[in-house]
This record gives structure tokens, sequence and C-alpha cells, in this order.
């Protein structure tokens, strides 16, 4: 046969992949798929190594995926090449050759040079070069010196030694990619569920000389037939999404990125849904709830195997069971079934599972046979079983249980019990939320909710949030908390306002089970307005007694606001790390005691609250050594809406820096740590002037700041008295003192030469919003007072936003007089108190608002 040069190889490699990637589209193809990338590859790497008079005692092997036939499409080609024990330098050279012609072919090579007595002395040391050989399959060379390195290789693994430490490998990636399962672009190979798993009971029966993949186990019997197909149609859906991934990105990219969802979506026949001719669910969501729901089944299963592997190894001689009851024992420390037909004739013993796995003490963990035996009985949760007395107890009791709740409702989770007993929460098992902030499924994202309230109940986690542990320890009845956890989204992904969708499942819910009225009445209330807390923080001002009014006559009495309070910081806490911060912190904390003043206190008026506020920051400013009367010229300069909206000891403070400085002709910038402890408060006092607002949040935005909330006030000298609250990006290692001087010295240069305004910055958007792009609102309305206009507004965040908008205000002669600034990840909600003549004008307002929206559409 002719001998082809390299180029003509890599002509051929490159076409025959090419051709391989056009034929490739459904989950079917996958296994063939690799096969196929395999074969290609094996054909090329024989005529490379075909062209060189190479002993039959040297061998060519492939090692790692590409040994177990499973290339995917940009995976590198791990290659062994094992040298006789005696090599000399010709046939060194002639190998080096060799290696840089893979390259030249195109090849992604990775490659290593050894004999056998190398490779049994690396894999002592190394347990990955140990896992490797085991997947070794021969290429060029002889086949009998090959099974003779094969069955050394074996001989030096201790099944024992090989099973830990594989399994320490597990706990690490677990440890690595923590919840990563159901992040919204998780990692398909690495993240528990993933093809990983798959390889470690593969790597585990080799070791046994049982097989090669799990595969071979099912044919050995460790897997029912149903098991056995919800698991090959698991591994399909896996390696196929993988396959895509890696043409998509032309490189070996295992994480399902927004990148790639829509036309991952599209090549696999998914669509949108509409209802009401309104989209429910993305076509991207439904690929994703797939994924999910195929590392769901691996997560459950390959436990199974690898239980069954491990009772191959170690002797089952141990404890003897301890009976519980009639349906269960405790061997060890593990919880057991007491014989497989527990579920069968008894179908509440599910329930009464996991009320024991919380109750008894001395339980670590359920045994792997009765998680199968769950697994394989929860189809028998039905509307019967939903409406067994017995059974609403056993539910209930479970979230009155002291102990061991959170970790109860993910193996609930995690086997289908928690969606099948309540239906309407598996309708957002796997469920996406493409809000930008939230970086969980809306399954996951609930049970970190709950998380975060059990935490709050643990007395080694007091230090954290102090007033959250008082609260839940004063609680009498905490399952209620917990209940309105677990419904709080669970109306996401119906179409409509999903608090008030939940609000009515949860009602329904509710009045079937064995509870107080007035807990079932608190359950469905929490669950209409859990996010009305939120709201009010973040979007008003909570130093407002008309906003504290309102807001205590929603909650009504103590009871409501502690259990609101509560859910609202697990909540925020619970959508992603980016979201919750001190600053947030501090106003829900501000927004309770408020309220909880003015619900044990009726008789509070604005008057009141003012001179309450006055005589606190008095007595602040006499701890400085200040004259009694020194507060007086500087105050009568203020109104009473300015001591409305802040707080005594930001009035302290800023009586201290401006007593006497009433009339200064020049700019005041004085800059401090937030007592929030996260960010810096800024004060700036100056003559006013047009377009103050918009160059002050342009030098903050230039500087790298984000400004969370601001108070802008007009004193009656006509000096702007303004206050900023600003945070930086990363602070891990800011000094704060240098952050200060700066913005001290820069912002009041800046103010003082006031310069034309510069441009707005431009920024590229992030990969979310070019993916999952936030449509922009903008809604302009009297305030309650009729005073004031409120201007709201939701866009992508995105640098120059808050200039963008402050420019068109100034533009239109709008004034500000405060603004709330909210991040929701990557979504902004910001709304500010204007005014200005052209709001009147219900014409003019309605062109302020086209012009906003124009600016703030994606980029």
């Amino acid at each position: 046969m002719e001998t082809r040069s390299v180029s003509a190889l890599r002509d051929d490699y490159t076409q025959s992949k090419a051709a391989l990637r056009g034929r490739f589209s459904h989950a079917e193809d996958a296994a063939l798929h690799l096969r196929e990338l395999t074969a290609l590859t094996d054909r090329i790497l024989q005529e490379l190594w075909g062209r060189y008079p190479f002993p039959d005692e040297l061998l060519l092997v492939a090692v790692g995926g590409y040994g177990r036939s499973e290339l995917f499409p940009h995976s590198d080609i791990d290659l062994l090449i094992l040298l006789p024990e005696q090599t000399d330098p010709a046939l060194l050279e002639k190998l080096e050759i060799l290696v840089g012609e893979l390259w030249d072919t195109g090849l992604e090579i990775g490659h290593s040079v050894r004999t056998i007595a190398d490779c049994l002395s690396e894999s002592e040391k190394d347990i990955t070069v140990q896992t490797a050989l085991l997947e070794a399959r021969l290429l060029c060379g002889d086949a009998t010196r090959f099974a003779a390195f094969q069955e050394t290789v074996y001989r030096h693994i201790d099944p024992k030694e090989f099973l830990d430490a594989k399994l320490l490998e597990q706990q690490a990636r677990y440890g690595k990619f923590q919840n990563a399962t159901y992040k919204l672009e998780p990692n398909i190979k690495e993240a528990p569920g993933g093809l990983r798993d798959l390889h470690l009971v593969g790597w585990i029966a080799a070791a046994l000389r049982l097989g090669r993949d799990w595969h071979a186990l099912a044919r050995l019997g460790l897997l029912t037939p149903e098991e056995h197909q919800k698991l090959a149609r698991a591994e399909q859906v896996l390696r196929s999404y993988r396959i895509a991934l890696h043409w998509l990105a032309r490189r070996r990219e295992d994480r399902i990125l927004f990148d790639y969802q829509h036309q991952l979506a599209s090549q696999f026949g998914f669509a949108d849904t509409v209802t009401h001719g309104k989209i429910t669910l993305r076509a991207s969501e439904a690929l994703m709830a797939d994924y999910y729901l195929a590392a769901r089944v691996v997560s459950q299963l390959t436990p199974l195997l690898l239980h069954a592997l491990r009772a191959r190894i170690f002797s089952q001689i141990g404890q003897a069971p301890v009976p519980i009851n009639e349906r269960f024992r405790l061997r060890g420390n593990t919880l057991e079934i007491s014989h497989a037909d527990v579920f069968r004739e008894t179908p509440s013993a599910i329930l009464e599972l996991f009320l024991l796995y919380e109750r008894e003490r001395d339980v670590a963990d359920i045994a792997p046979e009765t998680l199968r035996a769950l697994w394989h009985a929860r189809l028998s949760i039905n509307d019967a079983f939903r409406t067994d007395p017995a059974n609403k107890q056993l539910f209930i009791d479970i979230f009155r249980e002291p102990r061991g709740l959170t970790r109860v409702l993910r193996r609930m989770n995690q086997y289908g019990v928690l969606g099948r007993y309540i239906p309407e929460f598996g309708h957002i098992v796997g469920r996406m939320q493409h809000d930008l902030f939230h970086v969980y499924t809306v399954d996951e994202h609930t049970l970190m909710v709950l998380r975060n309230l059990r935490r709050f109940a643990v007395p080694a986690f007091t230090h954290e949030y102090p007033l959250c542990s008082r609260l839940i320890e004063e609680c009498e009845h905490p399952e209620v908390l917990y209940l309105s956890a677990l419904f709080h989204d669970i109306g996401k992904g119906r179409g409509g306002d999903h608090s008030q969708l939940g609000r009515d499942i949860a009602r329904r819910w509710v009045d079937a089970q064995p509870l107080r009225e007035e807990d079932r009445d608190l359950i469905v209330w929490l669950v209409e307005h859990h996010l009305t807390m939120s709201s009010v923080a973040q979007k008003q001002d909570v130093y407002d007694p008309e906003t504290v009014q309102q807001f205590a006559e929603l909650v009504g009495d103590q009871r409501h606001l502690n259990a609101l309070y509560l859910l609202t910081v697990a909540d925020i806490r619970g959508t992603s790390p980016k979201v919750w911060n001190a600053w947030k912190a501090k106003l829900l904390e501000d927004l309770f005691k408020a309220t909880q003043k003015r619900l044990t206190s009726q008789n509070i008026t604005a008057h009141s609250w003012v001179e309450e506020r006055q005589q606190e920051a008095l007595r602040l400013l006499q701890l400085y050594g200040l004259r009694s009367d020194a507060h007086e010229a500087f105050w009568r300069e203020l109104d009473t809406v300015y001591f409305l909206r802040h707080e005594a000891r930001e009035i302290a403070w800023h009586t201290r820096l401006l007593f006497s400085r009433i009339n200064a002709p020049e700019p005041i910038v004085r800059a401090r740590l937030s007592e929030s402890g996260e960010g810096l408060q800024v004060l700036v006092y100056t003559p006013d002037q047009p377009d103050l607002f918009a160059r002050i949040c342009s030098f903050f935005e230039r500087a790298g700041y984000s400004i969370f909330d601001a108070h802008i006030h007009t004193t009656r000298n006509g000096h702007a008295l303004d206050s900023f609250y600003v945070f930086i990006a990363d602070s891990r290692n800011t000094n704060y003192r240098d952050l200060i001087n700066y913005i001290e010295f820069e912002l009041t240069d800046s103010i003082a030469k006031a310069p034309p305004l510069p441009p707005p910055q431009k920024a590229r958007i992030s990969r979310q919003q070019k993916h999952f792009p936030v449509q922009p609102h903008v809604l302009i309305r009297p305030d309650e007072r009729g005073k004031y206009h409120v201007l709201a507004i939701t866009a992508g965040d995105r640098p120059g936003l808050l200039s963008t908008i402050t420019r068109i205000l100034a533009a239109n002669r709008i004034d500000i007089q405060s603004a709330k600034i909210m991040t929701l990840g990557e979504r902004a909600e910001d709304n500010f108190l204007i005014s200005g003549r052209i709001l009147s004008d219900e014409r003019a307002t309605q062109q302020l608002e086209t012009e906003l929206l124009q600016a703030l559409q994606p980029q």
C-alpha cells in the first residue's frame, strides 16, 4: 500500500472528522458517534505508526477516555508508548519524530513513554496513572505482550485501596462542584450526577475484573431492567450534550454555558412552550430540565452500584441489626428496612423512613438497598397516599423535628418523593430561572432557603445573624416557616405572578393538612408576600415613617413581622452569593426594627419621629464635645423631609462636619466606612449646580464603584447635601483609607472644576444578558403624597447605566430627590423620587419614558 504523507493524513483526518460532525444529531447517536471518532483516530494513528519499522515489543496503547473508546470531539487523545526494558537511542529518536508527526496531523495528543516497570512505579505514586492503565487498549504491537502487561497491572492493584482512593477523589470533586449540578451552567462531566460518576463505577468494576463499564455490572444482575434502562438513557443524554458542546465550542467545553443553551435546545428538538400567547417555558429551559433529570438518575443509581461493588470487596460480616420497629432496623449507624417488601406492604413507611432518619440520633445514613427500594416505591405515592391522614401527619411531623430536616428534604427530592407527594413541587424540579440573579434551579433554591432557615436555629451559627437566631428561637411553631419556604416559589413557571399562584397552591394544600388555622393562614400569607419586605427595603425609604406605617399595616402583628423577616433573609441569601450583602442586611434589619416599634407604639407621628431622631443626633454630638447649641444654625437650613429621610447617626455625622461651614463656597466631600461593614458612605455638600447628580454618578462609575443608595437634599441656603452608599466590586484586598482619600480629593476636584459631562461608559454586556436579555421597563407615577413622582426602572445592569439615566433626567430638567439602586446579579431595579415641571404634562412624561426606554435597550 502506498505510504501517505503527513499532510495527506491530516486532510483525511480533518475531512473525516467534519463528516462525522455533520452526521451527529440526536441522543441515540451518542455511543455510535464516540465509537466512530475512536475508530477514525485509531486508523490515523495505526497508519502513522506503520510508517516506521518498530519492533513488535514496542506497544502503542490508548489510555483514559480514548482507551475506553469514549473519545469526545475535542478531548485529549491519551497515549502510552510502552517501551521494551532495553531500548536503544535510535528507537527513542524515531519516537520523537513520530510524536511530532502526530501533532502535525491535527491530533490533540497527550502521551507518555514508559517501560512496564515505570508504569507500575508511577501508578503506586499517582492513582490517576493507575486508573488510566485500567483503561488501556492496544493499538499497535504484540498482543501477547500487551495481555501480559494488563495482567501485571491487575496484579498490582489492591481493590480495597483503589476503591477508597477513588471515593476520596469523588468527595474532593463533589466539594469543588458543590451544588454545581443544579446551577444554571453545570459541568456535564464533573458535577455530581455527571459522566465522571459513571466512569467511577467502571473503574472500580475494572479493578475487580468485572468489566470495564457499568453495563457489564448490569449484565451481572447488579441493576434491575428498569434501573438499567433509566441509567442508559441518562448516559445517552449526558454523552450527547457533551458531544454537541464540543462541536459548538470548537474546543473541549464541558459546561453547559448560556452561550450554547439556545443552540443545543434547537439541535435536540426543543421548542418554546407558549400559553395564552406568552412563553411559559423556553426551549433552553426544557433542554436543561432534560439534563437535570439525567443527572438526577445518575445521582440516584450510581451509589447503588458502588455499594454492590463495595460488598464484593469488603466482608459483609458486621454488626447485627437492631430492630427499631417491625419495618425498620439499625445496622451500625445505617438505617435499613427490615425486609424487601416493607414499602409495598406499608406505603406510609416511605415517609416514616425519613422521620426516623431525623429522629434516631445514631443514624448517619440510609442503606443503599433501602434507597433502591424507596426509588422503586416512589410510584406508589398517589392521590390515595396523599389523602391518607396518617401520611399527612407523618409529613408534618418531619417538619417539626428539631434536627435533620435539610438532609431529609434533599434525599426526598433526590429520590423523587417530594415531587410525588406534592405534585406542584414536582413541577419546579429542575426548572431554570433566567432572571439573572438566581444561580440555582427553583427546587435547589427552595432547599437552600430551607437550609438557611435551619441554620438560624443552630447555636453554632448564632454569631452570623444574631437577630435571626433570636427570632427563630422565639418561634413557637418553626414548621410554619419551613413549610412557607417549601411553597414560596412553587408558583414559578406557570405564567403569571408566582406569588399569587403560589398563594393559591399553598391554600389548597394547607387546608387539607393537620395544622392550626392560624398556622395555615400564616403560611399562605408568607407565600403571597415573600417578596414584599425585600421590595420595601430596597425600593422605598425605610427611614420614612409613612413607608414604615404602610408596611406595619400590611404585617399587622409581631408574629407576621418576625416570620416575614426570617423568610426574606433566608430567601435573598439562597439566590446567589453575589446578591446578599451587608447593606441589604442593614436595610432589612432597620425596616424590621422600625416596624416593630410602630406595632408597639400606635401614636407615633411624623413630628415625634423627627423629634426622636433629633434628640438621638444631639446625644451623639455631645460625644464629640460640641457645644449644646452648635447644631442650631445648620439645622435651620434643613427642612422636615431631611430629618425624615436620614438616620440619627447620619444627621450627627453631617452636623459635625458642616455646622461651621454652612455657607462654604467650595465643595466638601467626606467619606467613611459604612456602618453596615461593607462599602463607603460619602457626603457631598456644595452650592447646587446643574447636572450635579449625573456628574457624581459618572465619577463613581468610572472609578469602578457601585452606588446602592443615594439621598439628595437641597438646603434652604441653596446647597446640595447628598449622601451616597457605594460598594467596591472586589474589596478583598482593599485599603479603605486610601479609597477614602482618593474619593475625597478626586470627587471634590471634579465637582469644583465642573467640566462637561463625559460620555457614558461603554462596555460589553455579560454573557448572561447576551443570551437572556432583560427587557427594560420604565414607569413614572405620582407618589402617595402627590408632591413628587416615582420613576421605576428595570433593565439589565451594565457599566454606565446610572449615568445614562441621570443624563436624560438632567437634560429634561428633572430633579432627583432620592435614589434606590438595587442590583440583583445582572439585573438592575432602580427607583428614583423625582420632581420637575414636565411631570405635570402627561404627554411630556410619556415622551420621557420613551426616551429612557430607548436608551436602556440591550446593547
